[in-house]
């Protein structure tokens, strides 16, 4: 009996090891596919030119292919988003982890998860059809398809994951933690803010890290209300993102041109891992501290 659940043991241990491997296999071939299609149109162009270059014309005659203006869009987007979605789903996640009733707990939870379940097209056509006018009516602009409509989109469709995870780490503290707090004469509001986010820290930081990447990725829903044209990014302006950039002109592009929107998707991809790694650095350190 003891050989057989040791047996079985074994077993389960083996298929996770071989999921996990799978998961890092699968990450691995991302990253080398990216590298060996992206690295020739860079060599070509010139790293410099390709990063820095405040053009991107891959139809003309004489095309040119510089992407800084979709390295900004997607920098200030995603930075705008973060700055309006992350403050609401925080406050959110501690609210219903902690003071909502239980019934309202429950209505909620699952109106975020339906907004999880939304598709990105969905998002779009909305803000559209609804965010877009309102946008160039209210501010008085030619067309309300700019960097804001995206930021506004994009906050919005943060919100799920940034609130789901909060939710689970903040439940996840020692009710022990809380309860000593109290003691001391703390009042409810000091004990989650002052004793159950900190503990909830790590957590919280990687539902930041989901809002960020879910961000950085999305292209439906942000070509539907950006405009995508590739111009220097400016807040009431068409603009187009690295991810559409890459959506819009797949489907025809060959040559040069497709060589480059793979390196632009892998400077995309540098960048996603970029911010895991720095993030990661922050919470090791802090806890060293």
């Amino acid at each position: 009996m003891k050989n057989k659940k040791r047996f079985i043991e074994d077993v389960v241990q083996g298929v996770f090891l071989v999921l996990g491997l799978v998961a890092v296999g699968c990450v691995l071939l991302i990253t080398v596919y990216l590298v060996v299609a992206g690295l020739p149109a860079i060599h070509e162009i010139g790293l410099i030119r390709f990063l820095f270059g405040k053009t991107w014309a891959s139809t003309a005659a004489e095309p040119s292919y510089g992407i800084l203006p979709f390295i900004l869009t997607s920098v200030y987007g995603t930075a705008g988003a973060v700055l309006l979605g992350v403050p609401i789903g925080f406050l959110t996640a501690v609210y219903l982890a902690k003071l909502a009733p239980p019934r309202l707990k429950a209505w909620m939870e699952s109106t975020v998860s339906l907004l999880a379940g939304i598709p990105s097209v969905v998002y779009g056509l909305v803000g559209m059809l609804v965010l877009v006018p309102a946008i160039r009516k209210g501010f008085h602009v030619p067309d309300g398809a700019s960097l804001l409509a995206a930021i506004i989109v994009l906050s919005v469709m943060i919100l799920p994951s940034i609130i789901k995870v909060a939710i689970t780490a903040l439940e996840a503290v020692p009710k022990e933690y809380e309860d000593a707090s109290l003691a001391l004469g703390a009042t409810p509001v000091e004990t989650y803010f002052r004793v159950s986010v900190p503990a909830a820290k790590s957590g919280i930081a990687a539902a930041v890290v989901l809002g960020v990447g879910r961000a950085l990725g999305e292209a439906m829903a942000v070509m539907m209300v950006s405009g995508n044209v590739p111009n220097m990014p400016a807040l009431f302006q068409s603009v187009r993102f690295l991810t559409t950039a890459v959506a819009s002109e797949m489907s025809y592009s060959g040559g040069l041109q497709r060589q480059a929107l793979f390196s632009i998707a892998l400077v995309l991809f540098l960048f996603i891992m970029l911010i895991n790694a720095t993030l990661n650095y922050f919470l090791k350190r802090g806890k060293e501290k």
